[in-house]
């Protein structure tokens, strides 16, 4: 159901249905994945070597990084900054899923292309990624000083760090990192939703038997899949708005070890390149990798699982009026 699909029952949804099941999927996939979420922006903000091979930096791999955090921080560690998260996750979910069931809808109704086509997902993905993004910036940058602060806390409170931001750095802090972002967004949600249409394709053609359990497998492992390929793809840039959004929080940083500043996108990617080698370009690597097979198998499972809800409460309600 992902996608506008004339011969799916999917085009039955109104607009609030969609935009109420990718809202709940973002919510779900948030609270799994948020303890791999701070780990990786652990990993691309810290300046030196992340195997320890070179200049040793605080953390040394996931299991050291998970033991530290657990040790120093406790639990509630791996959760930092999950409000804005959950806050971005479900107004992210709503607004991507609208959008592109909206486009792809437009492209069937206004084009001579065809909308269930990997290439219009693409195009469709990026897109609605892109509009999405726009909407819930102020709350990615939030997320990452959360996630990135160690103890003593900077920001006690979500509205502590939102007025303190906004007196000490101005409005246009809460868009640090968007020119990246939109870079790396509109590739990235594009190669999702084409690598899942196309990933379901091929499970269709060498599983071509329909069975409704076995759909539920199908969404969330093409998914997994689409989530890794276009996490590994797109990763560069994801480590580079992470880098620019935590400028003007070197304070926060001190703690986990060098702290440097960047003047913007090509200084932060030229810098990074340079001093770090181009495996600096993929810190973090391996946990986003774990994130990206988790939250984009999670998205898409529980958005086709609540769309198939809807309709199901749609087909009774019709039944039962039928009925009257």
């Amino acid at each position: 159901m992902v996608g506008y699909d004339p011969s799916s029952e999917g085009r039955l949804l109104s607009a609030t249905e969609v935009a109420t099941a990718g809202s709940l999927s973002g919510l779900v996939t948030r609270a799994a994945i948020s303890p791999l979420d701070v780990i990786k922006i652990r990993f691309q903000l810290q300046i030196e070597d992340v195997n320890g091979r070179g200049k040793p930096g605080k953390y040394r791999g996931i299991l050291h990084a998970v033991r530290l955090i657990l040790r120093e921080e406790g639990v509630p560690g791996f959760w930092k900054g999950h409000i804005p998260a959950q806050l971005l996750s479900v107004c992210y979910g709503a607004v991507q899923f609208v959008s592109f069931e909206a486009l792809t809808k437009a492209i069937h109704t206004s084009t001579s292309f065809d909308s269930r086509a990997p290439a219009m997902h693409f195009l469709c993905g990026g897109l609605a990624a892109c509009s999405a993004t726009l909407a819930v910036q102020p709350l990615d940058t939030l997320r990452t000083r959360f996630a990135a602060q160690g103890e003593p806390k900077v920001y006690r409170t979500l509205r502590h760090a939102i007025i303190t931001m906004y007196r000490t750095e101005g409005v246009l802090t809460f868009y640090r990192g968007l020119c990246p972002t939109l870079l790396a967004v509109f590739p990235y949600a594009g190669l999702q939703f084409s690598s899942y249409n196309l990933l379901q394709r091929v499970w269709s053609w060498l599983l071509p038997c329909n069975h409704d359990k076995r759909d539920n497998l199908k969404s969330l492992l093409c998914g997994s899949g689409a989530g890794v390929i276009s996490k590994t793809v797109t990763y560069p840039l994801d480590l580079f708005k992470k880098r620019l959004q935590v400028g003007g929080f070197e304070q926060a940083r001190a703690a986990f070890g060098e702290v440097k500043t960047y003047k913007g996108l090509v200084d932060c990617a030229s810098r990074v390149r340079k001093e770090e080698g181009f495996k600096g370009l993929f810190k973090g690597l391996s946990p986003s990798l774990l994130k990206a097979a988790v939250s984009t198998g999670l998205t898409f499972f529980c958005y086709e699982m609540f769309c198939s809800m809807f309709l199901s409460m749609k087909k009774t309600k019709d039944s039962q009026k039928r009925q009257m």
